[in-house]
Parts: structure tokens; sequence; C-alpha cells
């Protein structure tokens, strides 16, 4: 299934019976009930469980922005190499080494600008402000033009506090520094010398417009 178009492929008879036969791609554990692929691209990524499939999916993901949940933390911290392994499974994503927009814009609020976030004192030593969150203008089909914006919502010293505004190229780059670094076997399968059959041009994220919270990212 990997590499294969879902457009083409989830039309094809007995596909889900199929996917539903496999464990799923990322913990490896539960049995796998979607077939995941990739949006910008239109790629087949692999089959996983409806756990796994939720918290790969950004918080309340509008035209251009979304909400940095705590469960990044598990995806960008915890368990890396799974992630981004399953996320480059998409040939467009590994030979631009690079992420679909929202969750290369969650990954630049959470990790990029994590050190930008204000903290405040708590029980326990110092807990982060707010509740990040992360907009953007343009698209990546417009690399020169967009621009992610990095926020904190309900921050006591204003209820929306800019933190940084981030270039999407410099954004881009960014995290192929901090994917070489974390894990470089995934890097390492990754790069412009691998485009064959890919499309000239990135397609445009596609909203969820299934309104059950299933959509798949």
């Amino acid at each position: 299934m990997e590499g294969q178009l879902y457009s083409v492929l989830s039309r094809k008879p007995g596909t889900s019976r199929r996917g539903a036969g496999w464990a799923c791609a990322v913990c490896r554990t539960a049995p796998a009930t979607v077939l995941d692929h990739c949006h910008e691209h239109g790629y087949v990524r692999a089959p996983v469980c409806q756990s796994c499939n939720t918290q790969e999916r950004p918080d309340h993901l509008y035209s251009n922005d979304i909400r940095v949940a705590n469960r990044y933390t598990r995806l960008f911290h915890t368990d890396t190499d799974d992630w981004l392994r399953h996320w480059h499974r998409c040939p467009g994503c590994r030979a631009r080494t690079t992420l679909p927009l929202p969750h290369l814009a969650a990954w630049t609020a959470h990790t990029a600008c994590r050190s930008l976030r204000p903290t405040h004192r708590a029980s326990r030593g110092r807990t982060p402000c707010g509740v990040l969150r992360v907009s953007w203008t343009g698209s990546q089909n417009a690399p020169r033009s967009c621009l992610l914006t990095v926020a904190v919502d309900c921050c006591p010293s204003g209820e929306h506090r800019v933190l940084a505004r981030v270039p999407y190229r410099e954004a881009v780059e960014r995290f192929r520094v901090w994917l070489a670094e974390t894990a470089p076997a995934v890097a390492a399968a990754a790069g412009p010398d691998r485009v064959d059959g890919l499309p000239a041009q990135s397609r445009p994220v596609i909203a969820d417009t299934s309104g059950d919270g299933l959509a798949l990212f």
C-alpha cells in the first residue's frame, strides 16, 4: 500500500478489509482500523489504529490555525522515531524532508520555539503559560509568502501573546537540522534526490468536512 495514491487505492474493492488485517504501523500493538495518508501529497502511508490516528490529528484544525495539544510531547519527544518514520512513508514528505504544513507548524511551535514560551511558578517548579497556538498565512505551495505565527492564548500578560513569526522555508530548514540530529536513520532515507514520480506541486491540505472528528492526517 505504501507509496500508492489514496484516491486510487481507497476505491479498490477490499482495501478496507486488507488494512484491517494488519497491526497498527505506528504502535505495532493494536489492530489497524483506518488507512492513513498524507493530505498534502495524496500518498498512502500505512494502516493505523484509531488511537494513533487520533493522536496524529492536529487539535482544532481550521484552514490555517491549530492548537498545539500536550500530545505533541509524545509525537515529537517520546515516540519521535516511530512518528517521523510513519510521516515519511509519504514519498512527497520524504523527498522534501519536511512534514505536512499542520504538523510542521505544530513542530515549530512545540519544539523549535519551546524556549520562547513563558512559564509561571507552580507547586512543583514552573508550568508553561496558557495554550500554545500556531497559525499561518499562505501555504506550502507558495513558500516565499508562507509565514507561521506562534502564540500563546490566555497568557496573564495578554490574552494573545505572539512568541515568534517564522517563515515557512526557515521552519523547513530548522526541521531538517533537528531531524538529522534526532532521527538520523529517518533523515538518511530522505532528500531531494528521491523525487521520481512526485507531483510537481504539492496539493493543498484537504479540509475535514466529515464532522465526525476522524479525518486522516
